[in-house]
Formats: structure tokens, sequence, C-alpha cells
């Protein structure tokens, strides 16, 4: 089955709109939590679970089963929730391993709060590889000294950064003691380059990627190993795993290299659409014109190029 994370922190009206239009079946929730829910609510921190089996579960699922809704604010209107598959989360997690070998024994921190779908990978890809899963407190994530201090603690690798927050993480004066940080993952934002010169100067042992991805997707589409290249702005890279992208013009067609065009994305990793939302779901996805097989395309609403040497860059948002 799928799961759906709501943020206790959101408003009520939120929260009752996410379980109605979700129409989930279960809550699991703490007991000091009041939700006016017609689902059934387990209090996870007073449940009792010693006498059940220590068995998986037999269940049935395929690839095409949902593995997560997770609801995003557009920029008009109430949140939608973006479905998305069981294959398409395992294709990002299988290209995720591939791609930066995290080893058993590996330290990931999870510290992104779980209503955002990079949550999804810090909780699933080091659980798949036999990795420490490391959980950060609620707000953690907003706090440099605590990270610092987890990060020692724990003897964290792995984690991830928003560049905003990552920016304000190594305005810490003390960021050198992170001395086993092998690897900072950023997405969400465009990531400036004077922010990735700091990292490289700071911490010399980490290594630096940028992705880029939207929530209809399955957290990223295309990767980026940072280094100094001499551009002014920080490459997104290129498709990942199962993936392709086009840069069209208005029209659907291809733009030369250098000009910007808005970002189309195709492959497994594409959500099943919005739930509940057929309309909007055939406004953002749409056929492929590519494709002889009558594949789908999603709609980023994403301004990027291809620069010269075969990357692409983000530009910003065309609306």
């Amino acid at each position: 089955g799928a799961y759906v994370p709501i943020d206790p922190e959101y408003p009520a009206e939120r929260i009752a709109y996410m379980l109605q239009d979700s129409g989930v079946s279960l809550v699991l929730a703490q007991s000091h939590l009041a939700l006016a829910a017609s689902a059934q609510v387990l209090a996870v921190d007073t449940l009792d679970l010693s006498g059940g089996p220590d068995t998986n579960p037999g269940v049935e699922l395929t690839g095409e089963h949902l593995a997560y809704v997770i609801y995003t604010s557009g920029s008009t209107g109430r949140p939608k929730g973006a479905a998305n598959r069981h294959v398409s989360l395992f294709n990002r997690l299988a290209w995720m391993q591939e791609a930066y070998a995290l080893q058993p024994g590996e330290v990931v921190l999870q510290k992104t709060p779980f209503s955002f779908d990079v949550s999804v990978w810090e909780f699933f890809w080091p659980l798949m590889q036999g990795a420490v899963l490391a959980v950060a407190a609620p707000g953690d994530h907003r706090d440099p000294a605590r990270l610092i201090a987890l990060i020692e603690q724990h003897g964290v690798s792995t984690l991830h950064f928003v560049p905003s927050m990552l920016q304000a993480f190594l305005g810490h004066g003390e960021v050198e003691r992170c001395t086993s940080l092998r690897r900072i993952v950023c997405s969400g934002e465009a990531l400036p380059e004077p922010v990735q010169a700091e990292v490289f100067r700071r911490l010399p042992e980490a290594r630096l990627f940028n992705l880029y991805g939207p929530t209809e997707a399955a957290i990223d589409v295309t990767h980026w190993t940072c280094r100094e290249d001499g551009h002014n702005h920080v490459a997104i890279g290129r498709p990942i795993a199962a993936t392709h992208v086009h840069v069209l013009d208005a029209h659907l067609n291809p733009v030369p290299t250098g000009v910007g065009g808005e970002l189309y994305l195709g492959g497994v990793g594409l959500a099943r659409g919005y739930l509940h939302k057929a309309a909007l779901s055939s406004e953002r996805f749409v056929a492929d014109p590519f494709d002889p097989q009558g594949g789908r395309l999603y709609r980023t609403g994403d301004r990027v190029r291809w620069r010269e040497d075969g990357q692409l860059e983000y530009l910003g948002r065309l609306d």
C-alpha cells in the first residue's frame, strides 16, 4: 500500500483536507495529537506490538501499485497529491546506489521533514543497503550547531541540504569538525556557485552532488557531481537511469543548445498523476510526441538549457 506523510505542524484545515482527499484508511499518529479523521487512528507511542508475529506480512504488490502520495502546494488552489509508484521509487533508489555506492556501516542522517520527498530516499536508501539510519529530531534541520553535533556523534557520512540551509550550515564556525562527511546531496533550489566553492574549501573530504527533480517524478531525475568547471552556475547535470528529458519551446519543438526552454520529463520515474484530479493530471502529464509507443511527459514549468558540455543548467521558473 501507499503512505501519505502529514506534518502535524500543518494548519488543522490543511490536515483535514489531506486526510479527506487522500481517503486514507489508517492514520498512525502520536497520542497527544487531536485529529479529526474518519479513518482508524492508531497511537504509535502507546501501541503494544509485543504479541505480534515476527515475520513479514504477506502483501501482494506490483511495481504499478502506489508507494507514496506527497501533497504539494501549487501556485493556486488547494494542495494536490502526487501519486508515485513502487517501480518509480525503486528505480530512483537503485540508481542512487549505483551512482554513490553506500556501504554497510555508513551512516545517513535523516533530517528532511517527511512531508517532503527527499525524506523518502533518506529513509529507504540506507535500509536497503544495510547502512545505519540516524534520525534527527524535528527542527534539527534548521539548527547548524545541532547538525554538527549529530554528525560528530553518529559519524555521519551522507546527508542532504537544500542550498539555502547548506549556506546557513557553512556559516557556522565549526563546520570543519565534520570530518566524517563523504557525501553532501543538494536539491530543492538552485545551488549558488559560491556555496559550492565554500564546500570545497571547508569540507575537502566531502563530495558535493547537485540533484534536480519535482515531486511528480520520484524525487530526482537529473544529477551532477560538483566540480570547479569554470561556469558561473552549477549544472543540474544529466538524467538518471531509465529517465529521459527534453528541452522544448511552446510548440513542443526541441530548442538548440544554449537556448532556454521548458523542461519535460519522461521515463519510469513519472508519477501516476495527481490523486483524484484527472483534469489537472491531463494538463501536466501530456502525450510524448517523440514516443511512438504512447508514452507520457511531465511538464515541469522549469526553464533550463543545454550547455555546450552536454549538461543541463537551471534558469528558473516559467511562471
